[in-house]
């Protein structure tokens, strides 16, 4: 590594070696309240109803009947660590975190309707403003890795904000013609009881492949998986293959049969409806066909951004990360 790359490391403030941090869901204390507003005033608790889908850019979805009556055309999330009440009006340091959204697109099956929106500017106090000032020059200068999307400007700073609610990385598994692959993802979320959103990358064979066949098996996974979950994203890239290329159990879904993973939590049944390109990603609707909760005593693959994970430790939050 170069001088200047390990100054710049050094004086960024960052406590963890690695950027993501996995950790159990069911174990993560004290986590950051997410807060739909309008001026000062709080709209909706969306803690769990926003979902991540996209990082360049960075794009949100959210249902479309909890932003009734607003301007829905932009919109503004805090992330607090205070509990809020709606229409309960905030101070500033209540804000941690703040995004800034713009309405991208919206999408309606039956009698659901979500509505996505693109990042257009994010701030954090997850780290001092010198502090974010090297981590983004350190950025400049040496975030264009081979294989690797280069986050410019305040995108990254979005990204880290995102990444400030622990996402759960699921392994999808496809198949067609006795052939499969198997890859993970963190880019998705359920928008009610019917139907769910997944985002891959569109240029990849992932993408192509589920496209192709139509039906997948999304899989919520042991956190003690997290490194082969992690090793598993190089097949983003690759062909279908035997079934014997993959390190699965001997069950299957439900109805598709798909092989599941050995380390499987939960698993979700999806069949394509619809799906639209924005930026790198294209953004997949599904109809959830079937889900069954496998084991109850294992807990969930997430993981959450180092600059938060540094916040939190600042403050003695325990982790209890895993790192790889």
């Amino acid at each position: 590594m170069k001088l200047i790359q390990k100054l710049l490391n050094k004086f960024s403030g960052l406590h963890y070696r690695q950027e993501y941090l996995c950790l159990a869901k069911e174990a993560f204390q004290q986590p950051l309240y997410v807060y739909l507003v309008a001026g000062r005033k709080v709209v909706v608790d969306v803690t769990d109803l926003q979902i991540f889908v996209g990082y360049s850019p960075l794009v949100i979805a959210l249902p479309s009947g909890i932003i009734a009556g607003l301007n829905s055309q932009t919109i503004q999330l805090i992330f607090s660590r205070r509990f809020l009440q709606q229409n309960e009006f905030f101070i500033e340091k209540d804000a941690i975190a703040r995004l800034y959204l713009k309405k991208i697109a919206q999408q309606s099956v039956s009698e659901s309707v979500v509505c996505f929106y693109e990042g257009v500017q994010g701030r954090h106090h997850f780290l001092s403003g010198f502090q974010q000032a090297i981590i983004r020059l350190n950025n400049h200068w040496y975030g264009r890795k081979p294989g690797n999307v280069f986050l410019s400007g305040n995108l990254y700073d979005q990204v880290q904000i995102g990444y400030a609610v622990p996402r759960k990385i699921c392994l999808i598994t496809v198949g067609q013609n006795n052939l499969y692959n198997h890859f993970p993802t963190d880019l998705h979320g359920k928008v009610d009881q019917r139907y769910y959103v997944i985002s891959l990358r569109h240029e990849g064979n992932a993408c192509k492949q589920v496209e192709s066949s139509g039906k997948i098996v999304l899989s919520d996974m042991d956190v003690n998986s997290y490194k082969k979950v992690y090793a598993l994203g190089k097949n983003h890239m690759q062909p279908l293959k035997e079934r014997s290329a993959f390190d699965f159990s001997s069950n299957g879904s439900k109805s598709l049969d798909l092989p599941l993973p050995k380390e499987v939590v939960s698993y979700k049944e999806l069949e394509v409806i619809s799906s639209f390109i924005v930026g790198l990603h294209k953004l997949i609707l599904f109809r959830i066909v079937y889900e069954e909760k496998t084991d109850q005593k294992k807990s969930t693959l997430v993981h959450i951004h180092n600059s938060y994970a540094t916040w939190r430790n600042k403050r003695g939050i325990e982790g209890n990360y895993l790192l790889r």
